[in-house]
């Protein structure tokens, strides 16, 4: 996990949570904020995710994170704005959402008996202060059949997805085992956000 960063936290009056924007339109991450009773804004971003020449995994996730939360967090000094973006990456190769039924065809066999990484980078505003984290899980996909490949790739689960696949649906049966934080796999990094947005003087739970 690369080391969290961070400006000067603001000061927030005694007790009082500020309001919380999540700068996503991912349901996977609001589903994830939800399941800690939280009332949030849902304001996403929009932003250039291209990333960078020779950019790594790790640091394109916590590029555009920050760019995420930078963009929604103009004019809403108030509030805290949480943003997040996920890289998959097998072997050092990007596996983008693919733009197609086949291209899912084909990430799904390249994972096939493979372990790969995710990352999801974290950024959190508030007020002038910024946190910055990235967290990797692995991940290992068990040995595939191509008939099992075809039938995900048909189900379409995949197809607005980093590395082409869900964790929390059908493709759990693709799944064999996991490294760390599973929620980090879906989206959000639950364990690693509370403790973010505590360093900025904010407790979720």
């Amino acid at each position: 996990m690369q080391a969290p960063s961070v400006k000067t936290p603001p000061t927030t009056d005694s007790g009082a949570r500020p309001g919380l924007v999540l700068a996503s339109a991912s349901p996977r991450r609001s589903e994830l904020l939800g399941l800690l009773g939280l009332k949030f804004q849902v304001a996403p971003a929009h932003i250039d995710e291209t990333p960078l020449a020779g950019e790594a995994p790790e640091a394109l996730a916590g590029r555009l994170a920050l760019g995420k939360a930078r963009a929604v967090a103009q004019g809403r000094g108030s509030e805290l704005v949480i943003a997040a973006d996920t890289v998959v990456a097998l072997e050092g190769r990007l596996l983008e959402k693919p733009a197609s039924e086949a291209e899912n065809r084909e990430f799904t066999r390249l994972l096939a008996g493979k372990r790969h990484d995710v990352y999801t980078g974290h950024a959190l505003a508030l007020r002038g202060a910024e946190e910055v984290l990235v967290v990797r899980s692995g991940v290992r996909f068990r040995q595939l059949t191509e008939a099992e490949i075809a039938w995900y790739a048909a189900t379409g689960e995949g197809r607005d997805k980093a590395g082409g696949y869900a964790l929390q649906g059908q493709g759990a049966v693709l799944v064999e085992a996991i490294e760390g934080c599973w929620s980090n796999v879906v989206g959000l990094s639950l364990p690693n956000l509370v403790l973010a947005a505590r360093r900025l003087g904010v407790e979720l739970v």
